[in-house]
């Protein structure tokens, strides 16, 4: 005996089309989204900011039974060879380490960089009795003897980038510039020390 099968109600073939149709229509806004950041992506074509340390420099050192007082003169460059990215820096922090330990940190002058523009960070983080590891603290009186000491040197920042008229949220900006050599004597030449930037 041959059977027959009964349509599906008319309103459950609506509810399919409906999901459907949103389906599609979700897809096509994502694939939309995608290809316009891949366009503003190739249109602006953003690069990494440079960063580096300039001069490093130790003033008013005293190492007493472990205690750390010193002043770390430091001169860092920031680039940004965008041609169409502009950058704000807010909330800069500067700290320097010695053997991963945080001796001094400090704080920078919020400012904005434009195209292509090179921006100096002049900053004296200060370490007033900073106690140090007892490893630590021979290595870095071994390293004095010789007129120069390894640092570590740090940047955190909240950064927003500007595009024409549009401003991105702010993201964080990490920059690890070692090692660094600080120097007690600015008789001796410094050169320049490139940083890993991570954004």
């Amino acid at each position: 005996m041959a059977t027959t099968t009964t349509p599906p109600p008319p309103r459950q073939r609506g509810r399919f089309g409906l999901a459907k149709c949103a389906a599609l229509t979700l897809l096509s806004l994502i694939v939309l989204a995608g290809l316009a950041v891949l366009i503003a992506w190739l249109v602006i074509h953003p690069r990494r900011l440079v960063f580096t340390v300039d001069d490093a420099y130790i003033d008013h050192y005293n190492l007493t039974k472990d205690h750390l007082d010193a002043t770390f003169d430091l001169s860092l460059r920031a680039y940004n060879p965008n041609r169409r990215v502009s950058v704000y820096y807010d909330d800069i922090q500067v700290t320097v380490e010695y053997d991963h330990q945080g001796l001094a940190s400090t704080t920078a002058e919020p400012f904005f960089q434009g195209h292509r523009n090179e921006t100096e960070l002049h900053v004296m983080p200060q370490a007033w009795d900073v106690a140090l590891h007892s490893p630590a603290s021979k290595i870095l009186r071994t390293e004095r003897s010789s007129g120069a000491v390894q640092l570590e040197v740090r940047l955190h920042a909240k950064v927003r980038f500007k595009v024409g008229i549009w401003k991105s949220r702010h993201r964080l900006l990490r920059v690890y510039c070692a090692p660094v050599l600080g120097l007690f004597t600015r008789a001796r030449s410094f050169g320049t020390k490139d940083c890993d930037v991570d954004l």
